[in-house]
């Protein structure tokens, strides 16, 4: 990983990727893209862990580019900056379809690929001084790779207004729009919302968890048809026939926790 511009760290179930290069905002460039998905990959085949938390170092989440990579980007052939992006666009993808819980805790500025990278995960909790923005029009650029899960998480409607504007707004805004997920009002409160969520997190089945994500993914805009009425009553199924339910149950006509509760 080059010069641990991005941190790693597991505590019980819960592994932190924090993007620590504050000096630049947490600004992106090709070796943070490639380390954070070095990083999912290594997480991934950690079975004990059932969350990543995504943060940035410093007094921002990320600024988005960074503007040394963009230099060296304006270089580039169209078939260069293809590739290059399509880096980008895959460590998105991957956190996108990440099978484990992903949350972002976003403080300062997250505008851009930072911005992109809060809309993948499962959980954003913000600071309300945080700032957001699409920036790229303003550069004569499009905020092409993070399109799909920005408008996955905002709807068309509130994209096409914040992608061609590329006005900044707060975390009020990000709120009301559906960015974000949960305000901390002082910055201890951000602490308390990520401790509340892991608490949850913490009593729910892990293989559930995993079905619930992949479910949510299965059933996004489309329409409700037969084979959706098929699909679904087999998901339920297969769960019901499954180990952790019958520990769930069990769990809970005995009052006591199930198995997967640490303590």
């Amino acid at each position: 990983m080059a010069d641990d511009i991005v941190l790693m760290e597991t505590n019980a179930d819960v592994a932190y990727v924090t993007i620590n290069r504050p000096d630049v905002h947490n600004a992106f460039d090709e070796d943070i893209i490639k380390d954070i998905s070095d990083m999912l990959d290594v997480i991934l085949a950690n079975d004990e862990v059932k969350c990543v938390v995504f943060q940035g170092k410093g007094k921002s989440f990320s600024a988005g580019a960074d503007l040394n990579w963009m230099k060296r980007a304006a270089a580039f052939t169209e078939e260069q900056n293809k590739a290059d992006a399509l880096k980008l666009a895959q460590m998105l993808h991957k956190i996108y379809t990440f099978p484990k819980l992903t949350i972002a805790c976003v403080q300062g500025v997250a505008i851009g690929g930072g911005l992109g990278l809060l809309a993948c995960c499962d959980v954003v909790i913000a600071d309300k001084d945080a700032t957001f923005g699409f920036s790229e029009a303003k550069l004569g650029l499009v905020p092409a790779t993070i399109g799909p899960y920005v408008i996955a998480a905002i709807g068309p409607r509130q994209a096409r207004r914040f992608f061609q504007t590329a006005e900044r707004f707060d975390g009020a805004t990000a709120l009301r729009i559906g960015l974000v997920h949960e305000i901390a009002n002082r910055p201890e409160d951000m602490e308390y919302l990520l401790h509340c969520t892991l608490k949850e997190v913490a009593t729910s089945a892990p293989e559930a968890m995993i079905t619930a994500k992949k479910l949510c993914m299965d059933l996004s805009y489309k329409p409700i048809t037969e084979q959706t009425l098929e699909s679904t009553a087999a998901c339920i199924a297969q769960a019901r026939a499954g180990k952790e339910a019958k520990e769930g149950l069990s769990a809970f006509l005995e009052k006591r926790k199930a198995s997967w509760i640490k303590a």
